[in-house]
C-alpha cells in the first residue's frame, strides 16, 4: 500500500510499504479522505514530531473510510461500514501523530479499536465526515469558554479549528460571532458559516470596526466578551490582550511554538482569563453530531489525490490559504 512519510526536515514522500494485518483487537479501514492539517506541516517540517525519529513518520490523523477487516474481538462493526477513526491517545500510539500508522494511506491499522470508531450517518458524504478531528477540536476550543447564550464572541484565525469554533459558538447560542482573518478566502468562508462580519487585522481601524459591531467599553475597547486566538501568531494574541475589554475570556486552541511574551500586569489590571484548549477530551461524538446538524461544508475548498497531497504539504502558504485541504484516497465511496 501506499502511505505518505516524512523522512527529514522538508522532505515528504510517497512510500509502498506492505498491507497491516489486523490483529483480533483492531480493525482495519480503508482510507477515503483524510484532512491535511497544520500540524503535518509542522511535522514536515522538523522531520518528525520534534525532529527525525528512529522511523520515518506516517502523516494524516483526520479520516474517513471503510472497514475492510475486523478482529474477532471488535464488537459492532462490520466489513463494508462507513466510520470517522479517532486517531488515538498516548498509549495507543497517536495515528499520524507518531505511530507508525498515518491515514494519509490506502489503509489504515485501528490498533486496539473498541471505542475508536464512529459510524458515519447514512447519507453524509465520507469526504464531509473525514471534518470530525478538526471540528471537535474547534468545538473544544469553544466549550472551554463556558459562556452563556447570547455573548458574543471573536474568533481570531479562521484555519479549519477557528472555522469549526465559530460554527461551535452559534451552535451554543452565541448572539454574535466576528472573525478575523487575512486571507479573503477564509473571511468568506466565516460569513457563509454563520459569522456577523469578517475583519482583515491588517486594515487600519480593525479594533474600531469590531467596536461598531460588538459595542465600545468605556475604556475604549469592543465589547466582546471573549476571543478564540487560533491563529498561533504572537502579535496578534498580544493585541488582544490589549484590546480586550475588563474581564474578557481568551481561549488559545492555536500551537504557538516559541515562547510569547505577554503583559501580565495588563491581565491583572482587567482581570482576563486565558485558557488553553487542546483536541477533544469528550467531544468527539459530538463533532459528528454537529456535522449532521449544520451545513459545515464551506469548510472544505480544497481537494487532492493521495500523490498532490505529498506536493501540497510542501506548500505550507496555499494551504494556509485555503479553507480544509483533503486528500481523497479512495474516490469509490
Amino acid at each position: 500500500m501506499r502511505v505518505i512519510r516524512t523522512h527529514e526536515p522538508g522532505v515528504v514522500t510517497i512510500d509502498t510499504v506492505p498491507d497491516p494485518e489486523p490483529g483480533a483487537a483492531d480493525v482495519l479501514v480503508r482510507v477515503h479522505a483524510c484532512g491535511l492539517c497544520g500540524t503535518d506541516l509542522s511535522y514536515v517540517k522538523h522531520g518528525g514530531v520534534g525532529g527525525p525519529g528512529p522511523e520515518p513518520l506516517a502523516l494524516g490523523h483526520e479520516l474517513s473510510g471503510v472497514i475492510e477487516a475486523v478482529g474477532t474481538d471488535v464488537n459492532g462493526f462490520a466489513v463494508g461500514d462507513r466510520v470517522v477513526v479517532h486517531p488515538g491517545n498516548d498509549e495507543l500510539g497517536r495515528i499520524g501523530n507518531g505511530a507508525p500508522e498515518g491515514g494519509l494511506s490506502d489503509l489504515v491499522l485501528v490498533r486496539q479499536a473498541q471505542g475508536r470508531l464512529l459510524r458515519v450517518p447514512e447519507g453524509m458524504d465520507l469526504t464531509y465526515a473525514a471534518l470530525t478531528e478538526p471540528v471537535a477540536v474547534g468545538m473544544h476550543a469553544a466549550e472551554r469558554l463556558e459562556l452563556a447564550p447570547g455573548a458574543k464572541v471573536v474568533v481570531v484565525g479562521c484555519g479549519p479549528v477557528g472555522m469549526a469554533a465559530l460554527a461551535s459558538l452559534l451552535d451554543a447560542g452565541a448572539a454574535s460571532v466576528v472573525a478575523i482573518d487575512p486571507g479573503e478566502t477564509r473571511r468568506r468562508i466565516a460569513l457563509e458559516l454563520g459569522a456577523e462580519a469578517a475583519l482583515d487585522p491588517f486594515e487600519r481601524g480593525m479594533w474600531k470596526q469590531l467596536s461598531g459591531i460588538h459595542g465600545r467599553h468605556p475604556s475604549g475597547s469592543p465589547l466582546s466578551n471573549a476571543y478564540i486566538e487560533a491563529s498561533g501568531s504572537a502579535e496578534m494574541l498580544n493585541q488582544v490582550i490589549s484590546r480586550a475589554a475588563p474581564r474578557s475570556r481568551i481561549c488559545v486552541p492555536a500551537v504557538h511554538l516559541q515562547d510569547v511574551t505577554i503583559s501580565m500586569l495588563v491581565v491583572l489590571m482587567k482581570e482576563l482569563e486565558i485558557r488553553g484548549a487542546i483536541e477533544y477530551p469528550d467531544r468527539f461524538e459530538d463533532a459528528l453530531d454537529l456535522l449532521a446538524r449544520r451545513d459545515l461544508s464551506p469548510m472544505l475548498t480544497d481537494f487532492v489525490s493521495l500523490e498532490d497531497a505529498a506536493a501540497a504539504l510542501m506548500d505550507p502558504a496555499a494551504m494556509r490559504a485555503a479553507g480544509k485541504t483533503m486528500a481523497i484516497v479512495d474516490g469509490a465511496h
